[in-house]
């Protein structure tokens, strides 16, 4: 099991970008562009008929739309997740915000950093059928699911995918979020995942009853009595072993945008580092050195003449492919 002593990346300036959006968006409530309540259901092996749920904006005329999926405990009404919207809006393509299954809490299952199955059946659901150009875009652990599913996408429609702030190697990751001085942003993760397993909980059996779960004080522990009992990992090192995109970008095949923040608190360069110091046919890299994590100010991008919002110069990158 790797593990490596953290130098304190994170500036006071990349805690504000972090901080900062989400107590905005609290406040001030920016909505997304008018959409529709969309959904999907598919059939898991183990627990049966699973209802995925989200907010679908089909843009006249466009047969082009991009998946945006949010991170480990959120929602599509993220503030990252409203951005999206929005620039997919001034780009004149269509946009489906998906949650993840138990997202909305109403699920009938609860999802992990490796499920594909999610996306697979939000891109294959009848409300897409008439869509031409498929492209994904996720944030946080939604980048490290979008990353998983460009290694074998089961769509041929799909173009292109593109992540932001992905935690490339889930082991390393969970250390960073289970030190000390993480337990702010552990805590809030912590929050999103327990009422999810909760209302999980209110349905059917679960693995972990709930009053035990919510002891738990570490996203291991919590990976260990909720993801690896549901998912027969066995142990939560070989969860993230076996299910971290890492070790495995040299097999994307789509071609794929990665995004990260020098001094992202909740996914530091030297926890994925090491996964990008070889030839990523692929993979294109742009590392940022303002914003935290998935927020950024206005910055100028690859050869654009222009600052603009972090999602505007994505959905630029995707629609090339």
């Amino acid at each position: 099991m790797p593990r490596f002593v953290s130098p304190h990346y994170a500036t006071l300036a990349a805690h504000a970008w972090t901080i900062g959006p989400n107590l905005r968006h609290r406040v001030l409530g920016r909505t997304a562009p008018s959409s529709e309540a969309w959904s999907t259901t598919l059939q898991d092996p183990d627990v049966g008929p699973v209802v995925l749920r989200g907010a679908l904006r089909r843009e006249r005329d466009s047969r082009v739309c991009v998946l945006v999926v949010h991170g480990l405990g959120g929602a599509i009404d993220r503030h990252y997740c409203i951005e999206a919207a929005h620039a997919a809006h001034a780009a004149g393509v269509s946009c489906l915000r998906i949650g993840l299954r138990g997202a909305d809490r109403r699920g009938e299952d609860f999802y992990h950093a490796g499920l594909i199955a999610d996306v697979a059946a939000a891109l294959a659901s009848p409300a897409l059928a008439d869509v031409e150009q498929l492209y994904v875009l996720g944030y946080s652990l939604g980048g490290h699911v979008t990353l998983r599913y460009a290694l074998e996408p089961s769509d041929r429609r799909v173009r292109a995918i593109a992540a932001v702030c992905a935690p490339l190697d889930l082991e390393l990751g969970a250390q960073l979020i289970d030190q000390p001085r993480s337990v702010l942003y552990r805590n809030h993760v912590l929050s999103g995942l327990n009422e999810i397993y909760a209302a999980v909980a209110q349905r059917r059996a679960v693995p972990t009853p709930v009053a035990q779960l919510k002891r738990a004080r570490r996203i291991r522990d919590w990976d260990s009595l909720a993801v690896v009992r549901r998912y027969g990992f066995g142990t939560a090192e070989n969860y993230y072993a076996s299910m971290s995109v890492g070790p495995r970008l040299h097999e994307l095949s789509v071609p794929s945008l990665l995004v990260q923040s020098q001094h992202d608190p909740m996914v530091p360069p030297w926890t994925y580092e090491r996964h990008l110091q070889r030839t990523l046919p692929q993979l294109e890299v742009h590392s940022l050195a303002s914003g935290g994590h998935v927020a950024f100010p206005h910055v100028r991008f690859g050869s654009a003449l222009h600052a603009a919002p972090i999602a505007e110069h994505i959905l630029s990158w995707l629609l090339q492919h």
